[in-house]
């Protein structure tokens, strides 16, 4: 399929919306400006999309505090049922938002559809899960008194998030929040803001109600110092870069607002000489080259110990060498463009690739450097492209110190076929996520969150509730 065949396609369906969404109403921006959204395969521009600003923000923002009251009296039950249409539209839909993602993100098009699944999975667990959402009774300290501890949904939550995944992380962003009773303000990225919009779109459809879900993009610095400012948001949820998400922890100091961080990661892969060959480039392939390496739990430094270091390097080569890059909707293509461009590698050893890809743009193609060193740029800084970067070491303890050697904690990778090993460096290495042999680790049911600057709080999983949710503690006197 060709690029105008699938924006006909979303067109038809009603899915292709360029305007913000505030009280259940489509709305241009109140000064009629507008941003371009370009497919990254090709350059061209594929809409003009609303660019808002503070005032739209407060707007949307009051429409959520407007809709919170009667949202948050609802059943459980009664909104498990309205978000479960929303699921099954989706659903129903996976094809056209597929190939929307694919448009404006550039991946390949079965990524895309994938894409639709994962966020899909995580608006179903927890339309399931807040229905398992239980207080508790604490054993009285006096005969006549009652104890009791309430869940109760937060208030406005604004949500910020980023261009890799811009359909699953506006829905792993929304649906606890929503789930719980919450009403919600959300801004996707400038770069890819029509997938969001046709969950928006589909959200409408399904009977949520007006003012529950509102979307704003535009002017990023003034949507988000409207949330930080405004005490009518009382959470917010973000991810994207650690430098933007301490500026949004310091903002939303002011009116001491619950945060949900999801941040940058740095992620190793430590490869030790017991490893099965097999399994480990196949894990790491898969992990590496989701997305085109635009992820934040794709593996950027690849520690491997000395003794299967050349074995290894020789058969991910070979791994790698069978990519093939190109626009998303091409048959075959497993790695799109990038969307800005891929790390700096200076004095490292290029084994395969290193270079601009002959389709030009952001396309680059895919890399194994080896020979990489602590002190070279590429160790300490997030990679977000295909590229490889193998460094070795001797000793269990020196992997672990190399792993360890970062501002990130977000996710890392363990191959090897010794269980004791197994258990001493998962638990040594400080993440809050590891896989062991294994890449594609996450899951809607499973908490999602990293250690030191890679974040706070978690999302996914029972836990993945909590930021939304406020803890009241009950005492009734005088019962006897």
């Amino acid at each position: 399929m060709d690029p105008q065949s699938a924006i006909a396609q979303v067109k038809r369906a009603g899915l292709f919306r360029t305007q913000g969404l505030i009280g259940g109403k489509w709305m241009d921006a109140y000064d009629g400006k507008t941003f371009e959204v370009y497919n990254p395969a090709t350059g061209e521009v594929l809409a003009n999309v609303a660019c808002m600003g503070k005032k739209e923000a407060n707007d949307a923002i009051a429409s959520a505090h407007a809709a919170f009251t009667s949202w948050s009296k609802l059943t459980t039950a009664e909104r498990s049922k309205l978000m479960r249409k929303w699921y099954d539209l989706l659903i129903a839909h996976q094809t056209e938002l597929g190939q929307l993602i694919t448009l404006e993100q550039g991946k390949p098009v079965a990524e895309g559809y994938n894409e639709v699944l994962i966020g899909a999975s995580c608006l179903e667990f927890f339309l399931e899960e807040v229905k398992h959402c239980y207080g508790d009774i604490i054993p009285q300290t006096q005969a006549d008194r009652r104890m009791f501890v309430l869940k109760q949904p937060v208030g406005v939550v604004g949500a910020i998030t980023p261009w890799n995944l811009p359909l699953a992380m506006a829905l792993r962003k929304v649906s606890p929040a929503m789930a719980c009773g919450c009403t919600v303000v959300i801004k996707p990225s400038e770069l890819t803001p029509l997938s969001a919009l046709a969950v928006a779109e589909l959200a409408l459809q399904a009977g949520i109600p007006p003012g529950v879900f509102n979307m704003v993009m535009g002017f990023a610095p003034e949507i988000g110092d409207a949330f930080l400012a405004s005490p009518k948001v009382r959470a917010i949820t973000f991810t994207g870069s650690t430098a933007v998400g301490k500026m949004l922890l310091a903002g939303a100091a002011q009116t001491v607002k619950k945060t949900s961080m999801e941040l940058g990661g740095n992620a190793p892969s430590m490869i030790f000489d017991d490893a099965d060959l097999e399994v480990t480039v196949k894990g790491l392939m898969i992990v590496k080259f989701f997305n085109c390496g635009q992820t934040c739990i794709s593996p950027n430094r690849i520690l491997v110990q000395e003794g299967i270091h050349d074995k290894f390097a020789a058969a991910l080569t070979k791994a790698v060498q069978t990519l093939r890059v190109g626009h998303g909707f091409d048959e075959g293509v497993t790695q799109g463009p990038l969307i800005n461009q891929a790390a700096l590698h200076k004095g490292a050893k290029v084994l395969v690739g290193g270079k601009r890809h002959s389709l030009g743009l952001t396309f680059y193609e895919p890399t194994v450097l080896v020979d990489v060193t602590s002190d070279m740029l590429i160790s300490s800084t997030e990679i977000f492209g295909p590229v490889l970067a193998l460094q070795r070491f001797k000793t269990e303890e020196e992997a672990i110190h190399l792993a360890n050697d970062s501002n990130a904690g977000l996710a890392g990778y363990i191959y090897t076929e010794n269980l004791r090993r197994c258990w001493r460096v998962a638990e040594a290495i400080e993440f809050g996520i590891v896989g062991v042999n294994d890449g594609l680790i996450p899951a809607a049911s499973a908490p999602f969150g990293g250690f030191k600057q890679s974040g706070l709080g978690r999302e996914g999983s029972k836990y993945g509730l909590d930021d939304f949710l406020e803890i009241k503690y009950l005492c009734l006197g005088n019962m006897v």
